[in-house]
């Protein structure tokens, strides 16, 4: 039988360098995306599901203190705001924290790469199958249906194993991502033997890109102290997938109806806002079809 993942794991360590100016004095999981926290937009898609732990790998006190923080009950600003009869900032404060939702934290003390940073949570994720989540990518499904955990969700409740977020890149993008081997596709899902991170221009097995989130078996939280140092120089979490599934573990691609916004740099995050702000409020769409006029 197949169990549900009850935790997720996010790495938030890291320096932020490439958000800078902004990331210099708060991390970039608190830069804003259509006036809520970028991390919040990964904290709602696991309560879609259930999850009822998320476990925050952090850098160092002051990144851990951030989120927290922001992840535990206030009660003064809420008695004012209920004293005062702001019950919609009430409600928004209230949502930040899922019913029933626990956070823990573990530190990563050096840099050694994202499959390093998973490792980290391996006590606290105990025997439990788990998600790993990247915050930067944000994902919305702007047709009003299911979240990326959920669709995720469906096709490891039907297939096991592993379970990797993809999608189709050309030959020129493709070598920036973890790239599915021996990939045959079946409608919306891939089934693949293996997977490689960041493949040369020359050695390029599919074009099947592996985006993340990902759901994962717990016995990969047994291989990945075997990983070596990948083509990066870091400890990769797709060169520990790609060793499971070697040794026959189950690895499914699962191609989603859902729309990535890319929080990872600041021109990214501003292509963001606009898009999901003009998705979302058609009073700022019409300001904006005023400006464009006004500056031809």
């Amino acid at each position: 039988m197949i169990k549900k993942p009850e935790v997720c794991i996010l790495p938030v360590a890291g320096l932020s360098t490439r958000n800078l100016p902004s990331t210099k004095a708060i991390h970039k999981g608190f830069l804003t995306l259509h006036s809520k926290p970028i991390i919040q937009y990964a904290v709602d898609a696991c309560a879609e599901i259930g999850i009822k732990e998320i476990v925050f790998i952090y850098s160092d006190q002051s990144c851990k203190y951030l989120f927290e923080k922001h992840f535990s009950p206030y009660p003064w600003l809420e008695n004012h705001l209920r004293e005062k009869g702001k019950l919609e900032l009430l409600k928004v404060l209230e949502d930040i924290i899922p019913r029933g939702m626990k956070f823990s934290f573990a530190e990563q003390k050096e840099p050694k790469g994202n499959g390093h940073a998973v490792l980290m949570a391996k006590d606290i994720v105990g025997d439990r199958d788990f998600i790993v989540m990247w915050p930067d990518d944000v994902y919305i499904n702007t047709k009003g249906g299911k979240g990326i955990l959920a669709q995720l969700l469906e096709v490891y409740e039907k297939f096991g194993g592993m379970v990797d977020h993809v999608r189709v890149f050309p030959d020129e993008e493709i070598v920036r991502y973890g790239v599915l081997e021996g990939a045959v596709r079946e409608g919306n899902v891939v089934h693949a033997t293996g997977k490689i991170e960041k493949p040369s221009k020359d050695n390029i097995p599919s074009n099947f890109g592996s985006l993340g989130p990902y759901i994962l078996p717990n016995e990969l939280m047994n291989i990945l102290p075997e990983v070596t140092k990948g083509t990066n120089g870091e400890i990769n979490l797709a060169d520990a997938m790609g060793l499971a599934a070697k040794r026959g573990m189950k690895l499914t691609g699962a191609i989603c109806d859902i729309e990535r916004f890319d929080c990872g740099t600041n021109k990214e995050l501003e292509k963001a806002n606009l898009r999901l702000c003009l998705l979302e409020d058609p009073d700022l769409r019409t300001y904006c079809k005023e400006v464009l006029e006004s500056i031809k």
